[in-house]
């Protein structure tokens, strides 16, 4: 039988663990906050208080946990005691360089590091569904794909640059993040104008703003923004007029005055007339 150890017992790990132990495989568990860890008996799991006791036998350590100190943290006092010929995988959401650096360092210590980041919810960790990002070497991803395709629905592979998987995860949780921003603007509108919060979003379920990202994204990659579907001197209106309305009822938007300068500085460019989505690129 497959052993591995996963170190973060969080909602995330938590929801892997018991996917691999569904999977049939032998997981040693470790968390700071050893309860969590301890849950996981009751599936099978062993639970350790050592990090290093956890690393007995294993193929693989698995790891889920806050970001790239934790990641270190955990980490580095390991290196003498990791058998050289077990993988790392980390699924923590980490910062690119920091990602690069620590690749590196694994490297030259003759250990195999992969950063594999994943967008799933718990839910999908423990289903065994969503989707996995993987960059780096990619002897090493093809060595790992059965296991992780066991753990995921979809594992994407990103190239060679071992930092890039880390790149796509924040541009991925950015995008989400930022339709969080999106939604409170809008509800803070509708308090604004009198428009309860369920009768407002109510829109969304006959307009569907996210089928537009592909064909804007697309627009910006091909820089097409001479025949302009929207300008961008309408587009700052209609932002204008938003954070006005809101105002008239004391209400700030968080959201929009970021658009409005983003607009701003491209109107300032001479590029009024253009597609709006010229002011989403990278200026020359």
């Amino acid at each position: 039988m497959n052993k591995i150890a996963f170190f973060g017992a969080g909602l995330m790990g938590t929801g892997f663990v018991r996917r691999a132990r569904a999977n049939g495989l032998e997981v040693n568990v470790w968390n700071r906050s050893a309860a969590k860890a301890q849950a996981l008996e009751s599936i099978g799991a062993k639970a350790f208080a050592d990090p290093a006791a956890a690393l007995a036998g294993v193929q693989r350590v698995h790891l889920s946990l806050a970001d790239d100190a934790s990641v270190d943290a955990v980490l580095e006092p390991l290196a003498a005691a990791l058998p050289a010929d077990t993988w790392i995988v980390d699924h923590t959401t980490t910062a690119v360089r920091p990602t690069a650096e620590r690749v590196a360092r694994w490297d030259a210590r003759g250990r195999a590091f992969v950063h594999a980041p994943v967008f799933m919810a718990p839910s999908n960790c423990a289903e065994g569904t969503g989707l996995m990002l993987v960059s780096g070497a990619r002897a090493r991803h093809d060595a790992l794909l059965p296991a992780l395709q066991a753990m995921t629905g979809k594992v994407h592979y990103l190239g060679e640059a071992p930092e890039r998987a880390a790149a796509f995860k924040l541009f991925g949780n950015l995008t989400l993040i930022g339709l969080l921003g999106v939604l409170g603007d809008v509800n803070r509108l509708a308090h604004a104008v009198g428009i309860p919060t369920e009768d407002a979003f109510s829109l969304f379920q006959q307009f569907n703003p996210g089928q537009t990202l592909p064909a804007r994204a697309a627009r910006i990659t091909a820089a097409k923004f001479d025949e302009p579907s929207f300008e961008i001197a309408m587009a700052r209106k209609d932002v204008r007029l938003m954070i006005e309305e809101a105002r008239r009822s004391g209400v700030d938007l968080f959201v929009m005055p970021g658009v409005a300068a983003m607009f701003d500085a491209a109107i300032a460019r001479g590029e009024g007339a253009l597609d709006a989505a010229a002011a989403a690129r990278m200026p020359l």
